[in-house]
């Protein structure tokens, strides 16, 4: 018998190795993450939107600080002191002369230091100036606007009203003779003197010049005109009376009217009129004889 021995030769090419299988219950090595991997990671998001909210503001009060340092360093090269003063408005009854003695003590001050709004109520203290603007005009000038009372009228001996009612005591009072003269209770300044704008407009037409108009404790209304010619007008309606008055007026009274004394409009539906006394012809005009 003879035994054959066969050799297990290794194939070439073409077939792969087996791998060597591990045994089973062995570990396998894992290569370990970094320690800084591991590590949890901070959350910085939060603190840096808490800076952005505390940004803007810092900023602010830093510009805002730095801008003020500023303009303290330059505040003494820019403040100059005021070399012209410039007075504008139509001034009648006061003179620029009387204008600048009145802000002297105002005007020794420097362009910033200035007060304009003490100036601005000193000139208003004057009698004729009814509203004064006082501004800053760079670098060293100060503008002053002015606007004078317009008297219209004459409030009892020692005043006279404005346009708006307003009474003012110029020293000068006593040269406006020729203005009408209103009179009533101290508070009732403004009601007069719209009331004498009302009454004129409506017996201008009818040839008459109020020359006084006066309110009366009880509150009735009294006119005297440059015509000579005196008007009752009681306390309510007084419109209403006037075009009744008007009315009867053009139909009866204009033809006598030089003969009327006073014409009293008290009544609620007519008037009633006090006629003149008739005058004694003198020695040297002899009364006409009727044939």
């Amino acid at each position: 018998m003879v035994a054959t021995l066969r050799h297990h030769s290794q194939p070439i090419g073409g077939a792969s190795r087996r791998q060597p299988i591990a045994a089973r219950g062995a570990s396998r090595m894992v290569a370990k993450e970094p320690l800084a991997a591991r590590l949890p990671k901070a959350d910085f998001s939060g603190l840096g939107r808490g800076f952005k909210r505390l940004g803007w503001p810092l900023l602010l009060v830093a510009l805002g600080l730095g801008t003020y340092e500023g303009a303290q360093r330059l505040l003494p090269y820019a403040d100059r002191p005021i070399a012209r003063v410039s007075v504008q408005g139509e001034l009648s009854y006061i003179s620029q002369q009387a204008v600048q003695e009145r802000i002297a003590p105002y005007t020794a001050a420097s362009f910033f230091t200035i007060d304009l709004a003490g100036m601005r109520a000193e000139l208003e203290q004057m009698p004729w100036i009814a509203h004064a603007e006082v501004r800053r005009v760079w670098p060293d000038q100060v503008s002053i606007t002015l606007e004078e009372q317009l008297p219209v009228a004459r409030w009892g001996s020692e005043a006279l009203l404005n346009n708006q009612g307003r009474a003012f005591a110029p020293r000068e009072a006593a040269n406006y003779e020729h203005l009408p003269l209103l009179s009533g209770p101290q508070r009732a300044q403004q009601q007069v003197m719209q009331q004498y704008q009302v009454l004129s407009q409506l017996l201008r037409p009818l040839g008459f010049t109020i020359s006084s108009l006066e309110l009366r404790e009880h509150g009735s209304w009294f006119i005297s005109t440059a015509q000579g010619v005196d008007i009752l007008l009681g306390r309510d309606h007084l419109v209403d009376k006037m075009r009744r008055f008007a009315s009867i007026h053009d139909k009866v009274l204009k033809q006598q009217i030089a003969n009327i004394a006073r014409i009293d409009l008290r009544y609620a539906n007519g008037l009633a009129v006090a006629w003149r006394a008739p005058v004694a012809p003198t020695a040297a005009e002899p009364a006409a004889v009727k044939n």
